[in-house]
């Protein structure tokens, strides 16, 4: 059983009778003599992605649960199941659109880097790459001289996500989008 000091970004503990990916931790030293340092962490409980914060001493210890992190590749969809596919193995792998919540909009065909989480032979979470390239489907023609302003418009892409891009791109660009922000970078 690890200690709350021990913990890392990424681990899976069992916390509350869930079981939690850990999102984030912040160390909070003391500013007195006898205080003890504390690990503020902010757990996302894997189904359902709740998100928990929970403040721990370095010595309090957590269950932690065995964790297997595997390149996955996406597969294809039947109604609201993802399937994905170990690129070593050639395992499949399904998952509910509810687990996936949010990152199920970054999923397509041309997806790379992907990360599969698996708890006993089950995917239980996916982790996408920092950035994507999608292509735009929809969106206002484009503006001459846009680029010369900040401004920005509303861009939808196959997979239903809808972003702010600058006001000079075209329907049929690729632009890069970081999955974390959930916002515009440059084009690809």
């Amino acid at each position: 059983m690890p200690k709350a000091n021990e913990l890392k970004k990424g681990g899976v503990v069992e916390f509350k009778n869930q079981t939690c990916l850990i999102k984030n931790i912040e160390v909070q030293n003391p500013h007195s003599r006898g205080g003890a340092t504390l690990y503020k962490i902010r757990f996302q409980t894997v189904p359902g992605r709740q998100k928990l914060e929970e403040s721990f001493k370095g010595d309090e210890q957590l269950q932690a649960i065995e964790l297997l992190r595997r390149q996955i590749v996406f597969s294809y969809r039947e109604e609201d199941t993802y399937y994905f596919m170990d690129e070593e193995s050639f395992d499949q792998y399904p998952i509910d659109a509810d687990t996936l919540d949010t990152d199920a909009l970054y999923i397509s065909e041309s997806l790379k880097g992907t990360m599969g989480l698996l708890v006993d032979g089950q995917l239980i979470a996916i982790e996408l790459p920092s950035s994507v390239e999608m292509t735009v489907t929809e969106t206002s023609p484009g503006i001459k001289g846009g680029s010369a302003s900040a401004r920005t418009k509303p861009a939808r892409f196959a997979t239903g996500l809808v972003i702010q891009v600058p006001e000079y791109l075209e329907q049929g660009e690729t632009v890069k989008i970081n999955t974390a922000e959930n916002r515009f970078i440059s084009r690809a």
